[in-house]
């Protein structure tokens, strides 16, 4: 029997060492099967991720409402061995879209209205604008002659560029490619279209698997905490449970924090640019706003697109924005962030700057937000391991204590000479 079972272990090994080289094989020179069943994949569960982040956001406001007014019903319940009372939980669920459905109405109803102004301001004066900044650009080459000589010069290699294309080129072939080129166009903005409906699509399935997780989120928990039990030993299922609780603190903390902070910094932005009638309110807010979700660098990528805009309008107004961006960061750093985030990722400016870095350079804008609580639990992980094993060495776990050099460890300085020769191998030894 045990012969059998042998057999049985090495043919799945084998098994699965082929599949594996075969599937890294057609990875990297075959037709990426694999990328392509894992982008169908994505394709397919997309709205249940929507679902399922909106459930993360949205997870405090139900606990908020059951708490507040139905702690009641929910106690009843559980000493009755239930996991929720089921009418405070839909009251509960109902109170939380409700709240959510007024918030977006109002932004919708005070913001949407402005903001459409100001952008229908900006491309109505985008000639306006265009004659300012040609302007700017005469006074620099008019001051310094030397960069009007290679601006000069540059306009001068672009142009004969230009016409020796037109005369080594049929106009007519020309226009066929730019008839294409449009025909390609009109097939992008179709795209587009269908692109937004798929996205609405998914959208309403989101907020429908929500309602459902927010509604058996006890025992999803559970049903999770039960898996890890069935799957791994009692001490390792502990260690796995109090792994995912750390994550979930990073990630609560940080994702729902700062979403909620960079809220706050765009009602700011709008109530202050307002009373201090900048231009483009609207529109800055929003910018200022959304831009302040990414950490660190947010706010430098929300000041300078806006103060532009406001500098084409008025440069005193352009400088006045960038103290008042001053002062608000400084705010936001100091008061806002501090009460709101905490110390939820526990990571240094360096670290948060390379998660930012290597996050954006991999997935963009969305790696940049969460390139850093993925960070933090990267560091978190590698602390714990680190800990542990300074634990089993019995060595202190301050970083201050290694300042010296290794504690309980005596390093005398090595007398000067030459160096000890090794010592002589026994008779009989190879040498």
């Amino acid at each position: 029997m045990n012969q059998k079972s042998e057999h049985v272990k090495s043919g799945v090994t084998v098994f699965l060492t082929v599949g594996a080289i075969l599937l890294f094989y057609d990875t990297l020179f075959g037709r990426h099967w694999l990328l392509n069943v894992w982008r169908q994949l994505l394709t397919a569960v997309r709205p249940i991720l929507y679902g399922a982040f909106m459930a993360y956001l949205l997870a405090p406001v139900v606990n908020f409402f059951e708490a507040r007014l139905f702690s009641a019903q929910v106690q009843r319940a559980r000493e009755k061995g239930r996991f929720t009372a089921p009418a405070a939980r839909a009251a509960s669920l109902l109170l939380t879209w409700l709240l959510v459905c007024l918030m977006f109405y109002i932004l919708a109803s005070v913001l949407l209205p402005e903001l459409y102004k100001s952008v229908l301001q900006l491309v109505s004066n985008v000639e306006n604008y265009y004659n300012t900044i040609a302007g700017w650009v005469e006074t620099l080459l008019s001051t310094y002659p030397d960069v009007e000589d290679l601006v000069v010069g540059q306009l001068n290699i672009y142009y004969q560029d230009i016409t020796g294309w037109l005369n080594a080129h049929d106009i007519a072939d020309w226009l066929q490619k730019a008839l294409s080129q449009a025909q390609t166009v009109m097939s992008l903005a179709a795209g587009s279209v269908v692109g937004l409906v798929n996205f609405l699509k998914n959208l309403l399935v989101g907020v429908i698997v929500s309602i459902y997780l927010l509604s058996a989120k006890e025992y999803c928990a559970a049903f999770a905490r039960r898996t890890a039990c069935g799957l791994f030993s009692r001490k390792n299922a502990g260690w796995v449970l109090r792994g995912v609780h750390r994550v979930d603190l990073i990630f609560s903390g940080f994702v729902r924090g700062k979403l909620l902070d960079s809220l706050i910094i765009g009602i700011l932005c709008f109530i202050s640019c307002s009373i201090l009638k900048f231009p483009y309110t609207p529109l800055v807010s929003v910018i200022v706003g959304i831009t302040n979700i990414i950490p660190f660098f947010g706010p430098f990528l929300g000041a300078v697109p806006s103060a532009f805009l406001i500098l084409l309008v008025s440069p005193m107004k352009a400088l006045y924005f960038l103290l008042f961006i001053l002062v608000l960061q400084q705010l936001d750093g100091n008061v806002i962030g501090p009460k709101i985030l905490g110390d939820t990722t526990g990571l240094s400016s360096l670290w948060v700057i390379i998660a930012i870095l290597v996050g954006g350079s991999f997935f963009g804008l969305p790696g940049m937000f969460f390139g850093v609580p993925v960070c933090a639990c990267l560091y978190s992980l590698f602390t714990f391991l680190v800990d542990t094993r300074l634990k089993k060495k019995q060595l202190p776990l301050a970083v201050d204590a290694y300042a010296g050099g290794v504690p309980g460890a005596s390093v005398e300085a090595a007398p000067p000479g030459p160096p000890a020769s090794a010592p002589e191998p026994p008779e009989g030894e190879a040498r």
